[in-house]
C-alpha cells in the first residue's frame, strides 16, 4: 500500500505550548467558575431528576487508552493528543490489562488514544485480546493507516476481526479539514477506500467500519438517527465509500476544544446550552456505566474523559489496573463534574453515539 503524499497540518499541542489548560486541575476550576444557571451542579441535576446517584450497572466495555502520542493535533481533541507528546502504555501495564481479560469475561475491548496505533503494545493487545476471544474496537483516525510504517495496519485490522470506529466531521473536506487539519480529509477518504477494498464496511463480510461525526462548531450534533441515512448516500455518491453506521457525538468541553471554546468566546454559551439540554433519558446510557477506562499509566477511571481530567475513582475502589476487583467495580459510583453534561443533553452522547 504506497504512503500518502499529502501533508498533513499539524499544529503544537496545549502540553507544547505550555497553555495552563494543559492541566486537568485549571480545566476543572475553569469550567467549575462559569457563572451558570440554576441546575448546573450535575449530581443534584440528577437527584431532581429522581435518578438519585449516578452508578455502574457492569463492566461490558474495557476500554484501554494507550497514550497521546498522535500523527495529527485535531481542535476538538480531548486528549490533547499530538506527535509532540511521549505518553504510551508500557508492556508491563498492557500484560496486566492482558492478565485481566483472561480473569474476567468482558466482551469488549475498546482500544483509544492518541492513535493508539502508534504505541509498540497496540499489537500484542489486539493479538492477545482476539485470542481471548473478545471483540475488539479501534479507535482510528483514518490518516495513521497510510502513514510510514503503519501501512500493514489495515490487513492486520482485517485479519483479527478488529472493528474501526474512525472519526470523519463532515462528508465534505472543508468541514472535516478545519477541524482534523488541512489535508486530513483527503487521505481520510484514501484510507476508508483500502478499508472497503478489504471488506470493511460491506455487507456480510463481518467488518464492521463506523464513521464517527462531531460538530464544527458551538452546537450540539444533530440526530444521529436522522443524518445516518445522508451519510450514507453522500459517501457513496460522492466517493463511493460504504460503512456500516454512523455515531454522533457532542465535543466535550474538556482540553483542546476548551481552549477554542474559551478563545473564540463560545465557552459560557456553550456550557449553558449543554446544561439547559439535559435529558434524562440519556442518562441511562452514559458509557461510564458499563465501561472502565484504563489510562496509559495503568491508572482506572470511569471514563476516557475523566481520565483526561485527572478524577480517578471513587475513594475506596481500585486505582490501579494491577488491583483489578471486577465485582467492585461492577457497581461503584460514578465520579461527576460539569462536563458530565456533554454527555447528557439532547439525545445523549458516548463512546457508541447516541445514547437513545
Amino acid at each position: 500500500m504506497p504512503e500518502s503524499t499529502k501533508k498533513l497540518t499539524v499544529l503544537p499541542t496545549l502540553n507544547r505550548t505550555n497553555n495552563p489548560l494543559a492541566m486537568a486541575s485549571h480545566q476543572i476550576e475553569l469550567l467549575d467558575s462559569l457563572p451558570l444557571s440554576e441546575g448546573a451542579d450535575f449530581d443534584r441535576r440528577l437527584e431532581t431528576a429522581g435518578l438519585g446517584t449516578l452508578t455502574a450497572t457492569g463492566v461490558d466495555i474495557f476500554q484501554v487508552n494507550l497514550g497521546r502520542v498522535c500523527n495529527q493535533t485535531c481542535a476538538h481533541c480531548h486528549v490533547d493528543a499530538g506527535p509532540d507528546r511521549k505518553e504510551n502504555m508500557s508492556r508491563e501495564v498492557a500484560e496486566a490489562c492482558m492478565r485481566v481479560l483472561a480473569e474476567t469475561d468482558i466482551p469488549t475491548v475498546d482500544i483509544t488514544g492518541g492513535a493508539p496505533e502508534m504505541c509498540p503494545e497496540f499489537r500484542y493487545i489486539v493479538e492477545e485480546s482476539t485470542r481471548l476471544g473478545r471483540h475488539v474496537i479501534d479507535r482510528c483516525n483514518l490518516t495513521i493507516l497510510l502513514a510510514k510504517r503503519y501501512q500493514t495496519l489495515p490487513r492486520f485490522l482485517a485479519d483479527h476481526g478488529v472493528e474501526i470506529v474512525c472519526s470523519l466531521p463532515h462528508y465534505r473536506a472543508l468541514g472535516t479539514d478545519r477541524q482534523r487539519g488541512d489535508g486530513v480529509f483527503e487521505v481520510s477518504i484514501e484510507a476508508l477506500r483500502i478499508l472497503n477494498e478489504l471488506g470493511y464496511g460491506r455487507e456480510g463480510t463481518g467488518l464492521r467500519l463506523v464513521l464517527v461525526t462531531n460538530p464544527v462548531g458551538a452546537f450540539l450534533p444533530a440526530g444521529q438517527a436522522t443524518i445516518e441515512a445522508d451519510w450514507k448516500r453522500e459517501m457513496k455518491t460522492r466517493y463511493d465509500i460504504e460503512f456500516s453506521s454512523l455515531f454522533s457525538i457532542t465535543n466535550m468541553p474538556i482540553s483542546r476544544y476548551l481552549e477554542w471554546l474559551e478563545s473564540s468566546g463560545n465557552l459560557a454559551s456553550y456550557m449553558q446550552t449543554l446544561v439547559d439540554a439535559f435529558n434524562p433519558e440519556a442518562v441511562n446510557g452514559v458509557m461510564c456505566r458499563n465501561t472502565i477506562s484504563v489510562g496509559w499509566d495503568g491508572r482506572l477511571f470511569d471514563c476516557d474523559f475523566n481520565q483526561m481530567l485527572e478524577l480517578e475513582l471513587a475513594p475506596g475502589q481500585p486505582r490501579r489496573i494491577q488491583d483489578f476487583d471486577l465485582s467492585a467495580l461492577s457497581n461503584r459510583q460514578i465520579v461527576t463534574g460539569r462536563h458530565c453534561f456533554g454527555c447528557t443533553a439532547g439525545s445523549g452522547s458516548s463512546c457508541g453515539g447516541a445514547t437513545i
